[in-house]
């Protein structure tokens, strides 16, 4: 059995008119197109307890289990790749039902048809399913977790980020046409005189000017200094004599964040002596030649959302955290976490899976526990130091409580920096109070925010 050719289809086609992506694999059996199913024995055992979730394929007759009834008595090897292939994309997390597998003018060779989500994904799994059925033929091993692990890991590296697919999957929803036009999230919406080209949530009226300043911190927080809007105190390094000087100048407790970071890279807060300062700063630099040092402000992670100078939403993010129950380990709680099908490999799922790294490590350092530790019952350990939800944490929704004081900052926050769309990061007790009486700041402003959190 070889594969002879795989296509990836586009668009209407001569399978379907509306299943508009198809991969097309063209298959030759060999010595196998005299061998149907039930000739090989215990093909269908070692099938059924290999990838028992194939019972939910109903295929001819209609039923669960109707793909396991075909396979008992008697199918060809192209119809059962056809099933595999479609299978393993949805172990995968991905949404796949359509097949067809037909034998071409050449005895032996089947044209095998199966939709995707990813090109690349596609294919893959057209590869894989070859592989995994010439293992139960000849009654092999086979990781097919190793399989599922890669699928996911080509998906997030070619599917559309979050931000865009869902401005896509609204653009679908209102019949508009759209257009990948590279392998990254520049997307054109219509065809005609009123196209938009857009990259997440920046649109072709979006200023580079803007897009340049949101991306300098220390720029950013100088110019809504200038305007009155209140911002953390602090300073920008570059060496160890510098962070000497911002500890004299700002004081402690203090946060490091890389100059033009994102997704929380580099950062650390409440740093509270020297040693952890020095640490901090090294941490960031790797990420960043300078390195913003800012008072360490206590209070809630916000993140408010501005589109065409209006606020429409506001969220309260809460740093990845586990709840000791007395029993289990940090480490056992973090498993238990990840179960919840919410969350999941990159951005696959609403939420992100918690992965274990040096700011982790370092906050459990700090309360003296370790992965091994067993915290109390009800007790939160909090496990990274930023609330990005792409480091696996929650968001609340706040939009309802925003005080109009607060709403009007934001509004004018999004003018002096000149952004269209533009995500605020704020620190303070709650946004129910001006920020002017709670003491709380603008961290700073984001071109081409994330909007999975709302």
């Amino acid at each position: 059995m070889k594969i002879e050719k795989i296509q990836v289809l586009k668009g209407p086609n001569i399978w379907s008119t509306y299943r508009k992506k198809l991969i097309q694999m063209r298959l030759d059996l060999e010595e196998l197109e005299e061998q149907p199913t039930n000739t090989i024995v215990g093909f269908y055992e070692r099938l059924e307890a290999f990838m028992p979730s194939l019972y939910s394929h109903r295929c001819s007759p209609g039923v669960p289990g109707g793909f396991f009834a075909r396979v008992k008595e008697g199918t060809w090897m192209g119809h059962v790749i056809e099933h595999i292939a479609l299978e393993i994309q949805s172990l995968a997390g991905m949404d796949t039902g359509y097949g067809r597998t037909r034998e071409t003018h050449t005895k032996g060779v089947y044209y095998v048809v199966f939709n995707y989500e990813e090109e690349k994904v596609g294919v893959y799994a057209a590869e894989a399913a070859v592989r995994i059925a010439k293992a139960l033929i000849n009654n092999l091993p086979y990781d097919l977790e190793e399989d599922i692990q890669q699928l996911k890991k080509i998906r997030e590296q070619t599917r559309l980020g979050p931000s865009t697919g869902s401005l896509v999957e609204e653009a679908i929803a209102h019949d508009i046409p759209w257009i990948r036009l590279n392998n990254q999230s520049l997307v054109q919406l219509g065809y005609g005189k009123n196209q938009v080209r857009i990259r997440a949530t920046m649109t072709e009226r979006t200023s580079s000017i803007a897009v340049d300043l949101a991306g300098n911190k220390e720029e950013t927080k100088r110019l809504l200094e200038e305007q009155a809007i209140p911002v953390a105190k602090g300073m920008t390094v570059t060496s160890v004599a510098g962070v000497h000087e911002a500890i004299r100048k700002v004081g402690f407790p203090l946060v490091f964040k890389p100059l033009d970071g994102n997704h929380g890279r580099g950062a650390t807060i409440n740093v509270k002596t020297e040693q952890e300062a020095l640490d901090a700063f090294e941490h960031a630099a790797k990420v960043s030649r300078k390195v913003i040092v800012e008072r360490f402000i206590i209070g809630y992670d916000f993140r408010i959302l501005v589109i065409d100078y209006k606020m429409v939403a506001a969220a309260l993010r809460v740093p990845a955290n586990v709840i000791g129950n007395g029993k289990s380990t940090i480490q056992e709680l973090i498993d238990m976490e990840n179960s919840d099908p919410r969350r999941g490999y990159g951005h696959e799922n609403v939420l992100t899976e918690i992965n274990i790294d040096r700011d982790l490590l370092d906050l459990l350092d700090k309360r003296s526990y370790t992965l091994e530790s067993i915290p109390p019952e009800g007790e939160q350990v909090f496990l990274k130091s930023t609330a990005n939800l792409s480091t696996g944490g929650t968001s609340v929704d706040v939009t309802d409580m925003v005080h109009p004081q607060n709403i009007f900052f934001c509004e004018r926050i999004a003018r002096i920096i000149g952004l269209d769309i533009c995500g605020i990061d704020i620190m303070a007790k709650n946004l129910t109070q001006p920020l002017t009486e709670n003491g709380g700041v603008v961290l700073e402003v984001n071109a081409a925010p994330g909007c999975r959190m709302h």
